[in-house]
């Protein structure tokens, strides 16, 4: 299969006494900063409030994108688990919203900005190269972490069709339509 990305695959396997491996990873899906009342990340008001996602895994991105942005500091060490108790400093006194992640292209309008997962982005019609201020790098923490990956049970990872099929999915071909397709809500990591 090809929908998962390695913290769900080992959750799965976990939780089901599966043996499912990752052949390798194909594309991330990045979060974005969205504009709301406010359009300029670089002249942000004092007291701003910015909406998050409120599930751990999601939230703990959004904050991430945030640091990478200057705007706030997470402790060292909370990584992909951070939370709005991690934040260590905020010079700009933003206020941190929690919401929960499918509902934040309907209520940034509200908020001065949105950080947003791609794909719930995507689907409220965001155009992630041309609406997001900014997005989750390809070398980010959270990008390596969360790619989707192509997966297969335990001793098929090396079986010469699926080898096959992992190269056509990194192809340069498919490298070439996932950019001119999804307008930077899908980000090809290979």
């Amino acid at each position: 299969n090809y929908f998962q990305h390695t913290p769900y695959l080992d959750s799965f396997n976990e939780e089901n006494g599966t043996h499912l491996v990752s052949v390798g990873a194909v594309h991330y899906e990045p979060f974005g900063i969205y504009p709301g009342k406010s359009d300029d990340l670089a002249a942000i008001a004092d007291g701003a409030t910015i909406a998050v996602p409120n599930d751990t895994t999601n939230e703990a991105r959004a904050l991430q994108l945030l640091a990478a942005q200057g705007l706030i500091t997470v402790r060292d060490g909370a990584g992909l688990t951070a939370t709005i108790n991690d934040i260590t400093e905020n010079p700009h006194n933003l206020k941190i919203q929690e919401i929960e992640a499918a509902q934040l292209p309907r209520t940034v309008q509200d908020v001065d900005f949105a950080v947003i997962n791609g794909n719930y982005a995507m689907e409220a019609g965001f155009s992630v190269g041309k609406d997001a201020l900014a997005t989750e790098d390809a070398s980010s923490e959270a990008a390596q972490t969360y790619a989707n990956v192509l997966v297969v049970k335990e001793g098929n990872e090396n079986d010469p069709a699926i080898q096959a099929l992992y190269a056509a999915l990194t192809s340069d071909k498919v490298k070439e339509y996932i950019n001119s397709t999804y307008d930077g809500a899908v980000v090809p990591i290979f």
